[in-house]
């Protein structure tokens, strides 16, 4: 995307603060909505023997709401905030995404098939496709964090992690 020019001055394109300020407004007033919701349903009131189990979740859900609406309607009714400053430039947010995607993807992977394999293909995958490493050297060295980790918590501390839900190291017994 390129520059553009607004009242004689180069802004750069992107993300406005507009823009991200209306998303985020938006995705924490749709979360207190769902956390009230849900505590209506436990119980959101105070009751002789003190209160119910949504009370506290329910008013605190309430407060990020008012907050949300408050900065919708400062967004909309406010005199020219952020219209034209740039929250993040389009070059910046792939960096962050190049970053987070991934990471997500390893959250997701971590339940399916654990934290052991699914760190094995994170470590490789960062370190072939950021770090521009050898594919074989950042697969072993993937392997032995992996190995070391589960050595660490598995054999020395007996903690078990997380395997996933179709646990690739049931195989060897764990």
């Amino acid at each position: 995307m390129e520059d553009k020019q607004v009242s004689g001055e180069v802004v750069p394109s992107g993300i406005s603060v507009r823009a991200a300020e209306i998303a985020v407004a938006i995705f924490l007033l749709t979360l207190g909505g769902l956390v009230m919701y849900d505590s209506v349903r436990l119980g959101f009131r105070w009751v002789g023997d003190g209160p119910q189990a949504g009370y506290f979740p329910f008013y605190i859900a309430l407060f990020i709401c008012v907050s949300s609406l408050g900065v919708l309607g400062q967004v909309f009714f406010g005199k020219g905030r952020g219209e034209h400053k740039v929250f993040v430039e389009w070059a910046q947010l792939k960096l962050v995404l190049s970053v987070l995607i991934p990471a997500t993807v390893y959250v997701f992977g971590i339940q399916m098939i654990g934290i052991y394999v699914a760190s094995v293909a994170y470590i490789a995958f960062f370190m072939v496709w950021l770090g521009k490493y050898p594919w074989f050297k950042s697969v072993l060295l993937g392997i032995a964090v992996s190995i070391a980790t589960f050595m660490m918590f598995e054999i020395w501390f007996k903690v078990p992690l997380f395997k996933g839900a179709f646990n690739p190291l049931s195989f060897i017994g764990y």
